[in-house]
């Protein structure tokens, strides 16, 4: 094994090899199970295995799965359901092969969060949704994120991986700093007398996550922009498990694994959803999506040959080698079947999330809108990067382009644009549109729940 830094030329038949390899190598299989306990009926989930695109003159599949845990009603969880996908798939150019494809989804999954909280915006309900978003090509997992459901992976080969971020206020210092710099308050709900009870949440709408689709009265510094981390599988597999708050409240991610082990997918999350309800009860919907990534069953290796005579055994070792063999020096550049971590990024800003480096940028159309699509005139697009403070200097014809429409609603996310409240005295705001009825209600109810549980288990503080 060479040192850290070191630099050894690969031989040109292990290049061979690999290139060979690459083009023989298996799509896995995909097994997922499915299980939910409703309260308020504002979970929605979406399980497709067999999504179809162009590639070439073929055709190939890959996978979706997705949890909307709904928030202030549902019409935010099913109309990101129903929409999201599309809107992903719509920002992909078309006829790229698997590792282009691949690489332009990080920021097709942008373009697509952003313009499905935008189009949900236009409908006027004030609902939203957290949404964790999967995508799996091939021995590729693509996971993109907003709000508190949570994914995670857990290796055939050992290892667990984290591969959603947590958007709750209370967990998320940098999340807090951002909306604070973009014009909103944060602070606990305050029961009188200065008593602070509850999360943080973010006012003025009462909201205790930074990122979401929908919740048009919170204020825009509540963002649609995900989180995303892409990861390429070992050929050995393992298990996805996404669930929604309800059960990460109630366990650990080694606990979840642990208590489904050896089960198939539709046993094991039902027992998670089990466990995390005998934990802290049905104080919310509690979903959980189990996805086996398997690899395909190979046809039984034939026997081996009857060994050689004795006599035959010096003859042998002086005959030439089959040309396909590995001599030992190949054997040193065998890569290991390992999880690899390829992107993660998780900013706000959408001038650092559409600006993709070469060669993915020769992808995208550069006279269409990079959020909504539109086709614009040249001249007619805004530089993503207006109006953001770069050392390095920005020119009017530097893309990505938004349109106007577009712009607007990036300049609003960055506080340097008016939201819906803005122009209320502040006092106003607080006391009369900081927390809308549904969440009051909805807050004040789980914590009467969670006093009288308290209480019971014989508790004698908050």
């Amino acid at each position: 094994m060479s040192s850290r830094g070191q630099y050894q030329p690969v031989p040109l038949s292990v290049l061979l090899k690999r290139e060979s390899s690459n083009e023989k190598i298996e799509k896995p299989e995909i097994v997922h199970g499915l299980a939910s306990q409703r309260k308020k009926g504002e979970d929605f989930t979406l399980l497709k295995t067999e999504c179809q695109r162009t590639m070439g003159n073929g055709v190939t599949t890959f996978s979706v799965f997705g949890l909307f845990d709904g928030h202030n009603g549902s019409a935010a969880a099913i109309y990101t359901k129903e929409n999201l996908l599309n809107n992903v798939l719509n920002a992909i150019p078309t006829d790229l092969n698997t590792d282009e494809w691949v690489a332009a989804l990080p920021r097709a999954l942008v373009s697509g969060f952003v313009k499905t909280d935008k189009d949900f915006h236009k409908i006027g309900k004030k609902s939203g949704t957290t949404v964790t978003f999967v995508i799996i090509e091939g021995w590729f997992i693509t996971v993109a994120s907003v709000g508190d459901s949570q994914c995670i992976f857990d290796s055939a080969n050992g290892g667990i991986y984290y591969l959603s971020a947590d958007h709750r206020l209370d967990c998320n210092e940098e999340e807090r700093e951002r909306i604070t710099a973009s014009g909103g308050d944060i602070g606990r709900l305050n029961a009188g007398c200065g008593t602070e009870i509850g999360p943080l949440r973010c006012w003025p709408g009462g909201l205790c996550l930074s990122r979401s689709i929908g919740d048009r009265d919170v204020g825009e510094f509540i963002v649609p922009v995900p989180y995303i981390k892409k990861i390429k599988m070992s050929t050995a597999g393992g298990r996805l498990i996404i669930s929604s708050d309800g059960v990460w409240d109630a366990l650990s991610a080694e606990a979840a694994l642990d208590c489904c082990r050896g089960m198939p997918p539709e046993a094991a999350a039902a027992q998670i959803v089990k466990e995390a309800l005998q934990a802290n009860g049905l104080r919310d919907d509690t979903t959980c999506i189990v996805i086996d990534i398997l690899p395909q069953e190979k046809p039984a290796a034939p026997s081996p040959p009857p060994k050689k005579p004795v006599k035959h055994l010096l003859m042998s070792l002086f005959r030439k080698k089959p040309s396909g063999s590995f001599s030992y020096k190949d054997k040193e550049y065998m890569e290991p079947d390992v999880v690899e971590e390829l992107f993660e990024e998780g900013s706000a800003l959408l001038s650092e999330r559409l600006n993709t480096k070469y060669p993915v940028c020769n992808m995208f159309k550069l006279f269409m809108c990079a959020v909504c699509q539109i086709e614009m005139k040249p001249g007619e697009g805004i530089s993503v990067h207006a109006g953001t403070s770069s050392l390095v200097k920005v020119c009017p014809w530097d893309g990505p382009f938004l349109c106007s429409s577009c712009q607007e609603k990036k300049e609003a996310m960055e506080g340097k644009r008016p939201s819906v409240h803005t122009g209320m005295p502040k006092r106003q705001i607080l006391l009369c549109q900081s927390l809308s009825i549904d969440r009051y209600v909805e807050h004040w109810t789980s914590f009467a729940v969670g006093i009288s549980r308290h209480h019971l288990a014989g508790g004698s503080g908050l």
